[in-house]
């Protein structure tokens, strides 16, 4: 694989739509589109009224418009909670006072994706109400969480809330109906576009630049009265997150272009990755092979490599031995400290399916009778970390 012209290396993105591995590769009809567009002027509004056709038509919402990223719509969105279309307000954020400035959310939510998740609601000027515990919450501690303070709800779906104990969409959505209280839900990584806003979500939130595979943008999709006080935000807090004519035609292509995929044969060539790694490395002395579907029910299943001590390394060094190769290898690490990672099949090609599971033998045959000498958990993580907070060192 050849270095870019960036002078920095590609990687074997076997770890799924992550940010900070550039999220996932555009799709080439959202790079059309971003080449015939980057060129010309236009009116931002009205390029923003043809987004809002092309989410309504995908998501069944009423309207919708196109942000900076997701994280950016979440903040956007518990903004218009609390100002309407009131230009006074809009100007004020974040100076919540006088203003319903407090936001619901399970604690089993309050989870970090990059960032902590209640840093995108105090951007606002909002207030977080975290209800319940993080394994377990109830009804009736949404119901109580909620009084004459509260300005919206915000319901999370991610592999990395705690996928027990919670409170289910259903239930919640029925709640916040039922006290009149504005519904958000973040499904930055989800697959499904029309779900959410069919389970009564006012506002649905989604990346436009990873299982899209748009230009790095957020999709902020629900009813239109909502939708137009979110864009008013453009005027207010939002300048900061505005978001380029590129990015809006990217997304406008890419959603055209996920209504017309085969997701079946996408689903298929990947099942046959993963296939072709469970084969190769079965029977491999140290490695407990597990299929691991996806906990939010997108249709993707990775595969689970459990590192056990007869291996010779733990499983945070063998990563670490596949990042420090040439090309890197990158793998799902969000649970490695449970003693295994995962490969996910979604951004990787057939020939590099092949490479990942020849690194992983070869890294094996390396420490077999001479382990190599491992770090605790907590001195991989600080190693990543220092590293972090070197850059750009």
């Amino acid at each position: 694989m050849k270095d870019s012209v960036f002078k920095v290396r590609n990687v074997i993105n076997a770890s799924g739509t992550m940010t900070a591995l550039g999220a996932s590769a555009a799709v080439p009809e959202a790079i059309r589109a971003a080449c015939e567009i980057l060129p010309i002027f236009l009116d931002i509004d009205d390029l923003q009224r043809e987004a809002s056709r092309a989410i309504a038509k995908a998501t069944g919402s009423e309207a919708g418009y196109i942000t900076a990223c997701s994280a950016a719509g979440i903040t956007l969105a518990i903004a218009a909670a609390m100002t309407g279309s009131d230009p006074e307000r809009i100007a004020r954020l974040p100076d919540t006072r006088g203003m319903q400035n407090g936001v619901a959310i399970q604690r089993g939510h309050l989870i970090d994706y990059g960032a902590p998740i209640e840093q995108a609601v105090r951007l606002a000027g909002a207030s977080v109400v975290a209800i319940g515990e993080k394994t377990c919450t109830a009804p009736d501690q949404l119901e109580a969480a909620i009084d004459e303070h509260t300005a919206a709800a915000l319901f999370v779906v991610s592999h990395h809330t705690e996928q027990n104990g919670q409170i289910p969409l259903s239930t919640f959505s029925e709640i916040c109906k039922r006290r009149d209280v504005p519904l958000i839900v973040d499904a930055a990584s989800e697959y499904d576009l029309t779900g959410f806003i069919a389970a009564g979500a006012d506002v649905a939130i989604y990346s436009a630049h990873k299982f899209l595979g748009g230009l790095t943008a957020g999709i902020v999709a629900g009813t239109k009265e909502f939708i137009r006080s979110a864009y008013l935000q453009n005027g207010g807090i939002g300048r900061g997150m505005k978001v380029g004519k590129e990015a809006i035609a990217g997304t406008i292509a890419a959603l055209d272009a996920w209504s017309r995929r085969d997701h079946a044969a996408h689903r298929r060539a990947e099942d046959a990755r993963v296939l072709l790694w469970t084969m190769r490395l079965s029977g491999l002395p140290g490695l407990l092979l597990e299929a691991s579907p996806d906990p939010t029910g997108n249709p993707i299943t990775r595969l689970r490599l459990h590192v056990e001590a007869k291996a010779g390394i733990n499983a945070w060094d063998l990563a670490e031995m596949l990042a420090e190769g040439e090309p890197p290898v990158m793998v799902r690490t969000d649970e490695v400290a449970l003693g295994y990672f995962e490969l996910d099949p979604c951004n990787v090609s057939d020939a590099e399916a092949e490479e990942v599971v020849d690194r992983i033998l070869a890294a094996m045959r390396t420490v077999e009778g001479v382990p190599r000498a491992g770090s605790t958990y907590s001195e991989w993580l600080n190693k990543s970390l220092d590293a972090r907070r070197a850059w750009p060192d």
